[in-house]
């Protein structure tokens, strides 16, 4: 079997690779040289041996490669999300896509709370306001900080980081409501109550602050939309580390503007790929000015960015390919017709 990891690993990952594969696995990698990040290959740098390679694992792989790769039957996305797939390609292609979901969970669940406690005590604006010598008068309204003690959180998306969130608000004091697609199919763990996505709307009205934690697929793409972003309790915070296209970003600034949303943390942000004009040509944080507002604080994707995450996918990866190649089960696979 040949295995193409498509990044340019260093020794040691290399190493952990076919250390962990069965023996007499070809292990390979991209020619040439990283560019921005060796984590980015392109096409021409991998093609050669993605052309007759069995299974690749990668955290970045064009598209092109996909359709070339002939002997292709499986892939280990290194992310929790696979969005970014050719779901259609690869069931026409017959190959099985396992992601490594969980390897990251424990990184961005501490960064769902560093978001939630941001916008709840205003962080990035009182250090601003020390920067510039800004006087913050005591127990002023304008000034005053949100309680995380006493209140209720909505986890939306209630799997393995939404449970993890739960767990670590209710050492705060706080009540938490989470929300799935099927509530049936777990206990509801740290959470107070656990419901369906039928009883989103009464959920949002109920809690002071959101975090949503679900998977990006046709049904949640750009599901926060005005009707949803108004089911949300007056005054609420909303915190998001799933996908930036799953809010409507006209509604929420919207949501801002009026107060409805008293404020937004994320460390996702949106796609402007399918635009017009195509924001490829002139690049920005937010059409709508949303990375400037005193109540928006973002991160820009960095909750992966932690010690100890990348050997948690290289072992996720590598036990995915491993049952592959001994005609196993993929753990972690993910089914192509749901997206996750």
């Amino acid at each position: 079997m040949k295995v193409l990891a498509n990044w340019y690993a260093t020794d040691e990952e290399l190493a952990t690779v076919r250390a962990g594969l069965p023996k007499g696995t070809d292990v390979v990698l991209p020619a040439g040289e990283p560019r921005m990040s060796r984590f980015e290959v392109s096409h021409k740098d991998c093609i050669d041996q993605a052309i007759d390679a069995d299974a690749i694992m990668a955290f970045v792989c064009p598209r092109s490669v996909f359709v070339e790769a002939e002997k292709l039957k499986a892939l280990v996305w290194m992310h929790a999300g696979c969005d970014e797939l050719d779901y259609e390609l690869l069931k026409n292609k017959q190959v099985q896509v396992a992601n490594t979901r969980g390897a990251n969970a424990i990184a961005v669940t501490e960064q769902a709370m560093n978001l939630l406690l941001g916008i709840a005590k205003r962080t990035a604006e009182r250090h601003q306001w020390v920067q510039e010598a800004h006087w913050q008068p005591i127990f002023q309204p304008a000034y005053m900080a949100a309680p995380l003690w006493d209140s209720t959180l909505a986890v939306i998306g209630f799997g393995e980081i939404g449970s993890r969130i739960a767990k670590r608000a209710k050492a705060f004091d706080m009540t938490v409501l989470g929300v799935r697609r099927h509530p049936e199919k777990g206990d509801k763990g740290p959470a107070d109550e656990v419901h369906g996505m039928d009883k989103l709307k009464e959920v949002l009205g109920r809690a002071d602050y959101t975090v949503i934690a679900l998977p990006i697929t046709r049904e949640t793409d750009h599901m926060f939309d005005e009707k949803v972003l108004g089911w949300m309790k007056p005054g609420c915070r909303l915190v998001n580390i799933a996908r930036g296209n799953i809010i409507v970003e006209s509604a929420l600034a919207d949501a801002l503007d009026s107060g409805h949303i008293a404020g937004y943390a994320a460390d996702v942000w949106w796609n402007y790929t399918e635009s017009f004009p195509a924001s490829y040509h002139f690049p920005i944080p937010s059409r709508f000015g949303l990375h400037k507002r005193p109540n928006v604080l973002a991160s820009g994707d960095q909750a992966s960015n932690c010690h100890g995450v990348i050997p948690r996918h290289l072992s996720a990866a590598t036990e995915s390919i491993a049952a592959f190649i001994e005609g196993k089960p993929m753990p972690r696979k993910i089914d192509l017709d749901l997206g996750y």
